[in-house]
């Protein structure tokens, strides 16, 4: 498993180096570029702090992406059983992806205030629309053969759908949860930029003000850590629900 990983591993080391190197040989200022060392140094000496910030906007992307997920699911099934539903409201959702988050999330704010319901709403407005378009897409997949012999077979269209249709959406609704995983923390950061009272979004534009690049940096690391715990989170629901269970044969 850890080789598979080497390469990336590898060649982030080789950047870190060069980085390391350059702020060195070139004198470069903190101020403007810190070296790795010096993120580092800063991440450690404010790890209480950043940590802090960082669980709230774990907790707030969590919480987003999990409704998120549940409204594309049931979404979804009510698209896929009403295609001309589908046809009317498929393109107000694809608008839907064209406001710039620069207006949105502003706008969140002044229309809910300062609390946890304008960064939940913005992570799912940001992270809906990629699960719900894998899903859908995942429903297409299912085989015409399957789906006919059951049919052919008195299955209603729900047992279809729960027999043929969904195990076929499996690969589309585990990329769905990939992609969407990638955008979920940095929209939770987005909202708290605009405006929160805890957050990395906050720290960051706290740390902006002071000068401070090693410390926006070093929140930049850990929201790379965070969107990575998501993904290996997703990652070990892949593992865990790759087999079905076993079916039992009496000898």
């Amino acid at each position: 498993m850890m080789l598979r990983y080497l390469p990336t591993l590898v060649i982030g080391l080789m950047l870190l180096a060069g980085w390391e190197v350059y702020c060195t040989l070139a004198s470069v200022s903190p101020l403007v570029l810190p070296a790795p060392s010096g993120i580092f140094r800063a991440l450690f000496l404010n790890r209480a702090e950043i940590g802090s910030h960082a669980l709230a906007t774990f907790l707030v992307a969590a919480l987003g992406f999990s409704l998120s997920v549940t409204f594309a699911c049931a979404t979804s099934v009510a698209l896929h059983f009403t295609p001309w539903a589908e046809r009317g409201l498929m393109p107000l959702f694809v608008i839907s992806q064209t406001v710039p988050l620069v207006a949105l999330a502003p706008l969140m704010i002044l229309w809910f205030g300062f609390g946890l319901l304008p960064k939940i709403l913005l992570v799912i407005l940001v992270t809906f629309f990629p699960m719900l378009l894998s899903l859908l897409s995942g429903y297409r997949q299912t085989p015409d053969a399957f789906a006919d012999l059951l049919a052919s077979m008195g299955a209603s269209r729900w047992a279809i759908f729960r027999r043929a249709t969904i195990p076929s959406a499996r690969p589309g609704f585990l990329a769905g949860l990939r992609i969407s995983a990638t955008y979920a923390i940095v929209a939770t950061i987005f909202a708290e930029y605009a405006g929160a009272r805890q957050g990395l979004g906050i720290y960051i534009l706290s740390a902006k003000n002071n000068f401070r690049a090693d410390l926006v940096l070093s929140a930049v690391v850990v929201s790379a850590a965070l969107t990575l715990a998501l993904l290996g989170l997703i990652r070990l629901l892949d593992h865990l629900t790759a087999k079905g269970p076993q079916v039992r044969r009496d000898a």
